[in-house]
């Protein structure tokens, strides 16, 4: 049966309110939202030509690298896009398959970057705890194996959510209170028994944050002895500005996350939601690589040696 039309919008099409304000506040957020979509496309693609070029970064730590900037750049254009449209939109609608779609691939690439840092936490411990055995146990073909699994994580993860989210009966104004589509705003609007989708969604997500944490400190409890135990002031020196990017990018990533789904009462907080959204959508995508670059010798020797190529040229 076709869906019914009220003017432009469809009972199956769904309005993303965002932002409150009138036409000022929306060309402000629009810019604000516009420089750090920006940043983090620059930041995050050059990071990829960079470990993709450059020889000497072709090693699983830069591989693992390479592949969160990939999720960074992925999950930022999901939202931000759609976004921007609707901050010089007078309707801001999306389609009841464009809420689909996003819900999707937001679930699915945010859940495969949570795994990834509990992999990228493994790596690091591997290689300072067991330097002997890091060539066969990280070696190409396990890291791949490695990442298609975090993949197949975020895939069941976005799959269930998907499925369980939108198969619901959504009744009332459909006017998601929210920037893009979410779990809690969308919950708000059913009009059956969300009991089921919470648990799942704070089930799942608590395991996630809670797996990826373990697997972290567990790794850098390891580590912190390790590192101790050097006598080369200049080694634990690089161990320690390599594992403090990571152990930062993880604490930002999880402790925004675990705000906005692992923690009983984050559906009814929608306006704390929208700028904790803000900042695990765009800012840790923006931030990522400027961790990763500014506290890495490597990444900054690798930078001015393409730098200084491509002024000889």
């Amino acid at each position: 049966m076709p869906a019914l039309r009220h003017g432009n919008l469809s009972e199956a099409d769904f309005v993303l309110e965002g932002f409150g304000g009138g036409p000022a506040i929306q060309a402000l957020l629009f810019a604000v939202f516009l420089a750090l979509y920006v940043v983090t496309v620059l930041g995050n693609v050059v990071m990829i030509l960079l470990i993709t070029v450059e020889v000497r970064l072709h090693s699983p730590m830069y591989f693992l690298l390479r592949s969160l900037s990939f999720l960074d750049l992925c999950y930022s254009s999901v939202i931000a896009p759609e976004a921007l449209s609707n901050f010089l939109s007078a309707t801001k609608v999306i389609s009841f398959a464009g809420c689909a779609t996003q819900f999707f691939f937001f679930s699915f690439l945010v859940t495969t970057e949570g795994l990834l840092l509990g992999v990228m936490a493994y790596d690091r411990f591997v290689a300072i705890c067991s330097p002997l055995r890091y060539p066969v146990t990280m070696r190409p073909t396990n890291c791949a194996r490695l990442v298609m699994g975090t993949y197949c994580g975020g895939s069941f993860n976005a799959i269930v959510q998907t499925s369980l989210t939108f198969q619901l009966p959504f009744c009332g104004s459909h006017r998601i209170d929210h920037f893009f589509c979410d779990v809690p705003p969308l919950l708000q609007l059913a009009c059956a028994d969300t009991a089921l989708n919470q648990l799942v969604m704070f089930s799942v997500c608590g395991l996630i944050i809670v797996g990826t944490t373990l697997v972290v400190l567990v790794s850098y409890g390891y580590i912190t002895v390790t590192i101790f135990r050097m006598r080369s002031a200049a080694g634990r020196r690089k161990v320690f500005s390599t594992c403090g990017s990571h152990m930062t990018a993880v604490s930002l990533f999880c402790g925004t996350v675990f705000v906005m789904y692992a923690q009983p009462g984050a559906v009814e907080s929608m306006e704390q939601g929208k700028v904790v959204s803000v900042f695990y959508t765009l800012v840790i995508p923006m931030l990522n690589p400027l961790i990763y670059s500014l506290r890495n010798k490597d990444v900054k020797e690798a930078l001015w040696r393409l730098g200084q190529s491509r002024a000889a040229t």
